[in-house]
Order: structure tokens, then sequence, then C-alpha cells
């Protein structure tokens, strides 16, 4: 479980592929790796990878051909720039809001522009993700805890904006991104819980539910 909050932006330094569309990724990690379980979690540009090895200033981890389908993974290379987190521990400050690190899908930057001394995105994505999107509500962006300022359901799609702040630009790679990146999404989890339990309570066959006699 993470917050969103990225604490470290590390380097891509090797891509190798392990069979099945599966690949093994080595990261270069700003941050002492000695306190860095084999088998623990890092959420990876917003992808709750498990970390299957580590060096001094490295960590490599492991993505399931199902991860490269439904992330930006396939697109990583040496040198790219990826947004880190640790897992939330109890008693942290969550700062951000609740994430599993299970990312639903892939969105494009479709417009930026700066706004004040804010950065304005604007994202598309399918709109099976999209239903899911609120004006005010939460989402997480490449692994960054944004709020939702507008959403317009466009065709087969859905775009949402949301508003960087300086130091989230400078301390993310949202603030390097540009028209046309694609980016991992993951919506908030209440809000999947909350349609599916609103799926569930729907009649079956979408049957009128019959009114009970006075």
């Amino acid at each position: 479980m993470f917050t969103g909050i990225v604490t470290h932006i590390g380097r891509v330094r090797r891509v190798a592929p392990t069979g099945k569309g599966g690949v093994r990724i080595e990261i270069a990690a700003p941050f002492d790796t000695g306190a860095l379980a084999v088998g623990a979690s890092v959420a990876c540009a917003g992808c709750c990878l498990t970390v299957v090895e580590k060096g001094p200033d490295w960590f490599a981890a492991q993505a399931s051909g199902e991860t490269m389908a439904v992330t930006t993974l396939g697109g990583w290379r040496e040198g790219t720039a990826v947004n880190l987190e640790r897992p939330l521990k109890a008693g942290d400050e969550l700062g951000g809001h609740y994430v599993s690190g299970h990312v639903d899908g892939v969105g494009r930057v479709a417009a930026r522009e700066q706004a004040g001394d804010s950065l304005r995105l604007a994202f598309a994505v399918p709109a099976r993700l999209g239903r899911f999107v609120a004006r005010k509500g939460s989402v997480a962006v490449d692994g960054v805890s944004l709020t939702v300022n507008a959403v317009a359901d466009r065709g087969a799609g859905t775009t949402f904006w949301v508003n960087v702040i300086p130091h989230t630009a400078a301390a993310t790679t949202l603030g390097a991104l540009g028209r046309g990146d694609r980016v991992n999404v993951e919506i908030d989890m209440l809000a999947r819980y909350g349609a599916r339990l609103a799926e569930a309570a729907k009649p079956a066959g979408g049957a009128k539910r019959k009114r009970r006699k006075a």
C-alpha cells in the first residue's frame, strides 16, 4: 500500500527480457538501498514491483507479461526517469490517498499549459477508466497522488485535468511530461469498489423490482 507521495526519482539502468513477455528491470536509486529487503515492494511510476536483487545504489525487479500489457513499462529504456515510493508503514502520515500500485491502464497527456505558478495537465484515458474519475476526486498518475479539477467525456474516452504545483513538478517526473506522453493511471480504489457495489445491487437482467403492496 502506498500514498502517492513520491520520495525520489530513479533511473532505469538496464532492461532485459525474461521470456513470456516479462522483463527484469534494474533501477538506480538515489536512496540507501541497504534497508531495502529482497522481496520488498517499491512503487515504480505507480507500479508495485517486487525487489528481486539489489546493490549499494540500485535494485532490480521483475515485471510479468500482464504488467507489461497494462502499463508503460514496455517503453522503459536505459535512462528512463521513474518515480519511486516505498510502501506505507503503520503510523506513517497519509499525505496523498490510498494507492495500491495496481495500475488500471495507460493514459496520454492531452494538453500542457501554465496556470500561474502551477502546471496544468490534461490526461486522456479510455472510457472504462473515465467512469471512475470524478471532479475533486483522487487519481494516481505515474504514482503521483493528484486531485482532479475537471472531467469531460469525449466519445470513446474521457479527459481529466489536474494542477501540479512547482514542488511536485520538480520532485517527480510530471514536470517533464509533454503532449502525447504515456502515463500509468490508477483510479481511486474507493471509486472502484463503489462502482462494483452499485453494479451488484442492480436486479439481474435489468428487471425492475416489483413494489410491494401496502
